[in-house]
């Protein structure tokens, strides 16, 4: 995050900064407070491009509020608002902003990792969106991104959301292809959108027509319907779009979509309109599809749970392929029911007791200052509350009062967790549900690069996880949501390692042969000592700390193992190669403590 905007700041006596979003080349985006509709949240987009020279700057922010004013015009309940545009000065330097809705809700990606999508709901979410896509080509604005990404089942009613229109995408494009016009240089083409689920037209030449939203609309639906990424469905000789051997349509639905994925932008649906007639044909919407002046109908499209898959446990140190982590997110997700969607979600508050519907909405709010990613901790707090009570497994949690003593002990585990994950980093806390094996492939690249093993860098890391997660067991899975803290807390031990805090090089004075360090530690925390040691020699290590508070383990350059996670407070042995040793003391204890480490060779 940028130094001068940062947490807790309040940007025009108005927004409150909560954290960075993320950011690109022309600014970064925030989660913000909003303090004057009672904190509700919002997002905060700034515009900081990268440009040489106070006229291109002024002319750039002039074109930003240009094209900014068409996106502020569109106004649709299934589309997030555009609230405003403002500048603002911070030491001394400007900003330009402009403020949009928060919308939570699962992308539809996240959903297809729960659920398979039926005809009937792939049909029915077609005349939820189209109406959004009519109305935005009535004001000549183009999507341009289409895909399960940039759709969200909203929270609050089950509705399909339109997001990142390419809003700020095409607004950035438009000032740079400006901008190289008035620099006399031949603009590049304007290409937004993913491939696959973009055409060609608007992939290779940067041309989009509103028919190019129909095209990636369809591709949108078959990617729900088949669980295959347009890759994976397009013939690469010919180009066409070879889907009915995943998946068995109405013949009529299908000629549908194989004509809004029709090569030729002429040889698709010319408007909205034009689909919508061909589909009321088949099959006539079940409601009347909301427009701009419509109120939003509360409605669900919330995935049918699934029957659980046992998982395989291997030790926190052996991590797992990553599709694991896909498949038991969707487990846990759904085990015993649906309660963490139905109960966190979509429950009904009028039926709830007034401290009960209190309870909940600060969770919400907790969860949402710490940025945890909703539908992750939904899964985090099932995989504990279902170990906790096993007998509510199979069974959904209601709203009724019989079940109010089970709300509330789910509610206490979702509680307890996020105390726990607001002592994980920003950094490493908002990637919650996104940590690949690769991920921890390149923290071990960045052990290598300070020379310390993983070895070391899992002793840290299991001494922090189970300070604050001390009821799991010594056997997690990497593929359950458990093991996405795990990764967050080593991301944040390697962080340490690279300040320097956590690890120390021992140098023996001239002729020395014993080496006393003392330190101290808090609980969760370990320490590093590396010692350049000689074949043959003789290492003794004596640790001097309270009885039960450490473990002891010592490694060698070629990661062997001599000693390893050992309350044993001695070790005395021969030395099988030359190189670095590494000497890792790490906190058992609950409370603080002093210690002292002693090396002696010979």
């Amino acid at each position: 995050m940028s130094q001068l905007i940062y947490p807790g700041l309040v940007l025009r006596n108005h927004y409150a900064i909560v954290r960075e979003l993320g950011h690109g080349g022309f600014g970064r985006t925030y989660l913000a407070k909003d303090q004057h509709r009672f904190d509700e949240l919002c997002v905060l987009k700034e515009f900081s491009p990268q440009v040489q020279g106070s006229f291109t700057l002024k002319k750039s922010q002039e074109l930003f509020e240009r094209e900014a004013e068409i996106l502020y015009k569109l106004k649709h309940p299934q589309i997030p608002r555009f609230r405003e545009l403002f500048r603002e000065t911070i030491d001394n330097k400007g900003y330009l902003f402009f403020v949009q809705d928060y919308v939570e809700g699962f992308n539809y990606r996240s959903l297809l990792n729960q659920q398979s999508f039926t005809e009937a709901e792939v049909m029915q979410l077609l005349f939820q969106i189209l109406p959004i896509l009519d109305y935005i080509h009535s004001y000549g604005v183009i999507h341009r991104d289409i895909s399960p990404d940039n759709m969200i089942q909203r929270q609050s009613d089950g509705l399909p959301m339109l997001i990142d229109f390419g809003g700020v995408k095409l607004i950035q494009a438009k000032v740079e292809s400006e901008l190289a016009v008035q620099g006399g240089q031949n603009p590049s083409p304007t290409r937004l959108g993913k491939v696959g689920y973009a055409p060609d037209e608007q992939m290779r030449l940067g041309m989009v027509y509103p028919n190019s939203d129909l095209y990636a609309l369809a591709a949108t639906m078959l990617v729900l319907l088949t669980r295959k990424e347009p890759q994976q469905l397009i013939d690469p000789q010919t180009l066409n779009w070879n889907w009915r051997k995943y998946t068995k349509l109405n013949p009529k639905f299908g000629e549908i979509l194989d004509k809004m994925l029709a090569y030729r932008h002429g040889d698709r649906f010319l408007s909205v309109q034009d689909v919508l007639v061909a589909l009321s044909a088949i099959n006539p919407p079940l409601q009347t599809p909301i427009n701009p002046t419509q109120p939003i109908l509360n409605q669900s499209l919330f995935p049918q749970p699934f029957s659980p898959q046992a998982g395989k446990n291997s030790h926190i140190k052996t991590p797992l392929l990553v599709f694991v982590f896909i498949l038991t997110l969707g487990v846990f997700g759904w085990l015993g029911g649906r309660y963490g969607l139905n109960h966190y979600a979509n429950q009904d508050l009028n039926q709830l007791a007034k401290t009960e519907e209190q309870r909940q909405e600060a969770l919400r709010e907790q969860r949402r200052l710490l940025g945890v990613d909703f539908d992750f901790f939904v899964n985090l707090v099932n995989e504990e509350f279902y170990n906790r009570y096993p007998e509510q497994r199979g069974r959904t949690l209601t709203d009724k009062s019989s079940d109010s003593i089970w709300r509330e002990k789910w509610d206490k585990v979702a509680d307890e967790f996020l105390q726990r994950l607001a002592k994980l980093s920003d950094q490493s806390r908002i990637k919650l549900g996104n940590y690949s094996i690769n991920d921890l492939d390149h923290l071990k690249a960045q052990m290598n690069q300070l020379q310390l093993s993983s070895q070391s860098l899992y002793d840290l890391a299991d001494a922090k996880f189970f300070d604050l997660f001390p009821e799991q067991s010594r056997n997690v899975d990497l593929g359950f949501p458990m093991g996405q803290v795990w990764q967050a807390i080593t991301n944040d031990v390697v962080n340490n390692l690279e300040a320097g805090t956590a690890w120390k090089r021992v140098e023996f004075a001239s002729k020395k042969t014993q080496k006393t360090l003392k330190d101290r530690l808090k609980p969760g925390e370990g320490k590093i000592y590396i010692a350049h040691l000689n074949k043959n020699q003789v290492l003794q290590v004596r640790l001097k700390s309270p009885q039960g508070s450490t473990l002891l383990s010592i490694y060698t350059q070629k990661a062997q193992s001599l000693l390893e996670d050992s309350p044993k407070n001695r070790w005395s042995g021969r030395l099988p190669d030359s190189g670095d040793y590494q000497v890792v003391v790490v906190s058992e204890s609950s409370r603080p403590f002093d210690y002292e480490l002693t090396l002696e060779t010979r």
